[in-house]
């Protein structure tokens, strides 16, 4: 398995998904009923063969990702080429970023010298879907690129 098991509940959402995918193996639902009782190892390989085909998927598509905690912003935007990535680090105390407050804070005072911003472009290494899934490992989460391209704007 490459990435990682889909757990019950994705699964439960992606069941039309799941069945198709076994019928362009002409499995039927009772082989496969037969297969979970008779050889589990076998059900449990074609799962993760479906969570790996669901991760190439949704990979291929990410375009911006966040990993944000109390005191730091990691934003990427993920090209055909590079990750590029704008770290934010806020030094002031009792600041939580994950706040409504320190959000806020942040909005007002993002220029001054408790916060430092800084940006970095890496290449993807071998395998491009694999570095991004490593970073949603770590935290991230999928999406649309606002705060990435407000601070992209400003710091250019």
């Amino acid at each position: 398995m490459k990435y990682r098991r889909l757990t019950k509940e994705q699964l439960e959402e992606m069941h039309q998904e799941f069945i198709n995918f076994l019928a362009t193996q002409s499995i039927t639902a009772q082989e496969w009923k037969s297969i979970k009782e008779n050889k589990p190892e076998v059900a449990e390989e074609e799962i993760d063969v479906f969570s790996d085909l669901v991760w190439e998927g949704v990979l291929a598509k990410i375009e911006f990702l966040e990993n944000i905690s109390a005191t730091q912003m990691h934003l990427f935007h993920l090209t055909e080429k590079q990750m590029n990535l704008i770290a934010v680090r806020v030094s002031q105390p009792g600041i939580d970023l994950r706040t409504q407050h320190g959000f806020g804070w942040f909005k007002q005072n993002f220029m001054g010298e408790n916060v430092e911003i800084m940006t970095a472009v890496k290449a993807y290494s071998e395998d491009k879907l694999l570095d991004k899934f490593e970073l949603i490992e770590k935290g991230a989460i999928i999406t649309k690129g606002e705060l990435f391209r407000y601070f992209d704007d400003i710091i250019e």
